[in-house]
């Protein structure tokens, strides 16, 4: 699994103009699966976006984490953070799950964060052409990828 996070004030996600989900302070999640991933991916990337440490403390320095500040989660699923740019100028996403696959990840994945945060997520329509909107908050930007853990 891939991860691009980015922490932010707000965040917003559109499917035929309707907002579906939003959030205020937290962070905006796209993620991105492939045919490997298991719950093993699962567990460890929801714990480490919810107690990676990349919110200001009293001091201005990113000493706290999602939870330490009671914060929120919008989550994405973006199968195009799995692209090989190597050759061309068109990119390959023969490494992105087939929604057969990455669906149930994907709500795995969800409920995941879910049972990690102790509260509820926003997240976007799978699959769907989406509008998503945000205000990147420092801008703090972060890359996880599950397969690259040590």
């Amino acid at each position: 699994m891939r991860a691009l996070i980015q922490r932010t004030t707000e965040a917003s996600v559109k499917v035929n103009g309707k907002i579906i989900g939003s959030i205020q302070t937290g962070l905006l999640v796209l993620v991105g699966i492939e045919d490997a991933d298991n719950l093993d991916d699962i567990t460890w990337l929801s714990n480490k976006i919810i107690n990676l440490r990349i919110f200001t403390d009293e001091n201005g320095l990113m000493n706290k984490s999602l939870k330490d500040i009671n914060g929120e989660v919008l989550v994405i699923s973006q199968f195009t953070l799995h692209a090989d740019t190597r050759k061309g100028n068109r990119p390959s996403y023969i490494k992105a799950a087939k929604p057969e696959i990455a669906i149930p990840i994907y709500d795995l994945f969800k409920n995941q964060l879910v049972v990690d945060l102790e509260r509820p997520i926003a997240s976007g329509e799978f699959g769907a052409d989406m509008k998503v909107s945000l205000t990147n908050d420092g801008p703090v930007t972060i890359w996880i990828d599950t397969k690259n853990k040590s």
